[in-house]
């Protein structure tokens, strides 16, 4: 096949969905280093974009929301996810709290808790806990308006001078198998220090977020994670992700309905 045609049927695949590069490799029966070529030189024609193992459609990525648009979506289930995943926090843990609002209602659920350490970028949180007996250490660095967290050099130096029982990761996007997405480089690669710098992951998202691939910044989930999310356990969006031995799945939903049945 000429290399014009074969990389137009690329691009018909990665716009019908088949964005991983290992599924474009054994769909065309081609190399890894042929398949990136091609992506590389598509993403060069900006008719995709790039992403971490695979390539997108230009004109999936959203436009970020903003803070007051996310602090009031689906707060009922951010408070769940919150209550869940606080359930994994016990007496002197050290745990790393990231940027966002389903963090944030983790910090909620952690107020006037004794004996815990939070270390965090996520100003939100601070605000709560500050108020509180919790002990909170916030890594400076530059502030990000748009989620009222801190990121960026100062951040990670800070990050890869502490290490962390628990860290509580948000994302605009999880896929199985591939990681977490975000709106800027910056936010991707911070996490990804922490990440390095944490005993256990949990990863907190409304059900709207799993396997959304909604911007072009990734970070991989290459180790051993908890997903926490509002989605109920039989869910076919958490389908892929129960299916992978990476992952441990927690559903916010179930929890609370075993709290029901137990009250």
């Amino acid at each position: 096949m000429k290399v014009a045609k074969r990389r137009e049927a690329m691009l018909r695949a990665v716009l019908s969905g088949m964005n991983d590069v290992s599924a474009l490799c054994e769909h065309f029966g081609m190399s890894e280093a042929t398949v990136r070529r091609d992506l590389r030189a598509l993403a060069d024609e900006r008719r995709i974009v790039r992403t971490y193992g695979g390539a997108a459609s230009v004109g999936m990525h959203e436009p970020e929301e903003s803070l007051d648009t996310r602090r009031e979506s689906f707060r009922e289930q951010k408070d769940a996810i919150g209550r869940a995943a606080a359930a994994h926090v016990h007496d002197g843990d050290t745990i790393f709290l990231d940027g966002g609002t389903t963090t944030a209602a983790l910090a909620r659920c952690l107020s006037g808790r004794e004996g815990v350490h939070v270390i965090t970028n996520n100003l939100l949180a601070v605000g709560v806990l500050a108020q509180s007996d919790v002990r909170v250490t916030l890594i400076g660095g530059d502030v990000r308006p748009s989620s009222m967290s801190t990121l960026g050099p100062l951040a990670q130096v800070a990050l890869s001078r502490l290490t962390v029982d628990k860290a509580f990761l948000g994302a605009d996007g999880v896929v199985a198998g591939r990681g977490l997405c975000e709106a800027t480089a910056e936010q991707a690669f911070l996490k990804e220090c922490i990440i390095r710098q944490a005993a256990s992951v949990f990863v907190l998202v409304t059900s709207n977020k799993l396997e959304r691939a909604s911007q072009q910044h990734w970070t991989p989930l290459e180790r051993d994670w908890t997903l926490v999310t509002d989605a109920a356990g039989d869910a076919p969006a958490l389908a892929r992700f129960a299916q992978r031995d990476e992952v441990t799945v927690v559903s916010a939903d179930a929890v609370r309905q075993a709290g029901d049945r137990v009250g």
